[in-house]
């Protein structure tokens, strides 16, 4: 998503100031208040919407839309003095460090790795979808290797976080060289809610061949167009992609399952599969186990199959049910 031009954000924020907001109003508009109307008169609320959106548009313009490193700081701390299971290891992707949690699989044959991707301001620790997944695939014959994602600052909106999309590429990349440096041949990519769709854009932009397939749980598409975001990437991926989401999920992800899989046929990908969960909601709340058993059972078939000279036709893939 493009942000507006810089000046036109200026002139906008100057339009709006000049008419002698209060120092309340202002203060108003900064902290992102929830319920301005204690402050503006009705007609003035959108005005206060307007302006922290320009507001909010301004710092990430001026910052450079970077993660907000103090917050992943204090993760990473409060991980590292608190994890019980799996160690915490620091990556680098480019110039910054970044958290990562190392889980070695529990089976003395060992089956690949998953890179585990957390959704929006969540943790590589989280214990909804990454932490059943971390711990049940480890269990099973694979190391995981469970990565923080960008982060915009707390209380941010969807476009704040959808600027740092870009930014999540180079830690997967980061993440992939670490597996490799440990003899991984087979890698899988799992990521959850906006951790697909930043796993998607970066598999879409190429990956190495150690990578064989991608699960997308729960993908939201809200608004996009056809060619960008979670549908481009899909219209290029060639990769086999498990798109997994439960019937009681989000709509921005129920509304966009038709079009996710015109992508993937459009793209020629006679490795994608889509299934849904019912009874399952966003998070699989309850249903983790019924979540891992389907991943395991997907990834470990894709690990066998990336080892066949051979191609296989689609129709010897049996459909996730």
């Amino acid at each position: 998503m493009s942000l507006y031009p810089m000046h036109s954000l200026i002139s906008s924020a100057s339009a709006i100031l000049s008419r002698k907001f209060s120092v309340k109003q202002i203060i108003c508009v900064v902290l992102m208040e929830d319920r301005p109307s204690d402050y503006f008169k009705p007609g003035d609320i959108f005005m206060c919407k307007w302006l922290a959106f320009i507001v909010s548009s301004l710092l990430l313009a001026t910052s450079g839309m970077a993660s907000d490193l103090l917050r992943e700081q204090q993760i990473a701390q409060e991980i590292s003095e608190n994890l019980v299971v799996g160690k915490p290891i620091t990556l680098k992707a480019g110039e910054q460090d970044f958290l990562a949690i190392h889980g070695e699989s529990a089976s003395k044959q060992i089956k690949g790795a998953a890179i585990l991707l957390h959704g929006r301001g969540a943790n590589p620790a989280w214990s909804v979808v990454v932490h059943p997944l971390r711990m049940g695939l480890a269990d099973h014959g694979w190391e995981t290797l469970s990565l923080q994602m960008p982060l915009a600052p707390l209380g941010a909106a969807n476009w704040a976080y959808e600027a740092l999309i870009p930014d999540a590429a180079p830690r997967i990349l980061a993440a992939i060289e670490f597996l490799k440096q440990r003899k991984i041949e087979k890698i899988v990519i799992i990521g959850h809610s906006l951790g697909s769709r930043m796993g998607l854009e970066a598999i879409a932009a190429g990956v190495p061949e150690e990578v064989v397939a991608f699960v997308a749980v729960g993908t939201p598409t809200d608004k996009e167009d056809s060619d960008t975001g979670v549908f481009g990437a899909l219209k290029k991926i060639k990769l086999p992609v498990l798109d997994i989401y439960g019937s009681r999920d989000l709509p921005s992800v129920l509304a966009g399952s038709k079009a996710r899989k015109m992508a993937a046929l459009q793209a020629e990908n006679s490795g994608y599969r889509q299934a849904e969960v019912i009874g399952a909601d966003h998070f699989f709340r309850g249903m983790e186990e019924s979540l891992l058993a389907r991943i395991r059972s997907w990834i470990g078939g894709q690990a066998a199959r990336s080892a066949l000279v051979v191609e296989e036709s689609p129709a010897a893939d049996k459909p996730v049910q």
